[in-house]
């Protein structure tokens, strides 16, 4: 039951994380503080649910450890 994390996870939190930064700048700039809030928002929830597996398998595997 081991997930192994591939480097292509990593770039598409790199991805968004970019892609936030920019739209959020852009929002900011143009007065819109609530939408920039909300599109970081958003890009924080797509990124942990992408990563809940991974740190479900985490927790696991340091359960399997502890209880052997």
């Amino acid at each position: 039951m081991v997930i192994i994390m591939g480097v292509s996870l990593i770039f598409k939190i790199a991805a968004v994380g970019i892609l936030v930064t920019i739209l959020s700048q852009i929002l900011k700039h143009s007065g819109r503080e609530e939408q920039s809030f909300l599109v970081s928002l958003a890009g924080l929830i797509l990124v942990l649910t992408w990563l809940v597996p991974y740190i479900y398998d985490l927790f696991m595997m340091i359960q399997d450890l502890f209880t052997i």
